[in-house]
């Protein structure tokens, strides 16, 4: 199952959300994201039979080891994006929210020029 865009945002929230909360819930998701629940169901449902997401019997969210290696991924390049639009004077804010949208999109190869940068 190749994943959409959203797909891999909800993966990185349950990702950035276990970070900060531990367990997490469909009601964390639909609060950190603005969605409603139907449609974090819907989303989460799909990641489950996608074999990127698991439920316990209390409802707490997991990532799979293919779900926390998407949504790892997708997480490292918003921090090295947004680390080099900050870099180049793009105040933090900005630099985060146009890292969402680039990050889905640019390529290994970039990304590994942009760290290379960044680490100079």
């Amino acid at each position: 199952m190749h994943l959409q865009e959203s797909g891999e945002m909800y993966l990185e929230t349950i990702l950035v959300l276990s970070k900060k909360i531990g367990n997490v819930r469909s009601i964390d998701i639909c609060e950190h994201m603005g969605f409603s629940k139907p449609s974090v169901s819907r989303a989460i449902s799909l990641l489950k039979s996608g074999g990127y997401v698991i439920a316990n019997s209390d409802g707490h969210l997991s990532l799979t080891e293919e779900g926390y290696s998407v949504a790892y991924k997708i997480y490292e390049r918003h921090n090295v994006l947004t680390e080099f639009l900050i870099r180049l004077g793009v105040n933090k804010e900005t630099a985060s929210e146009d890292a969402c949208k680039m990050e889905h999109d640019i390529s290994d190869e970039s990304l590994s020029a942009i760290k290379r940068f960044i680490e100079k």
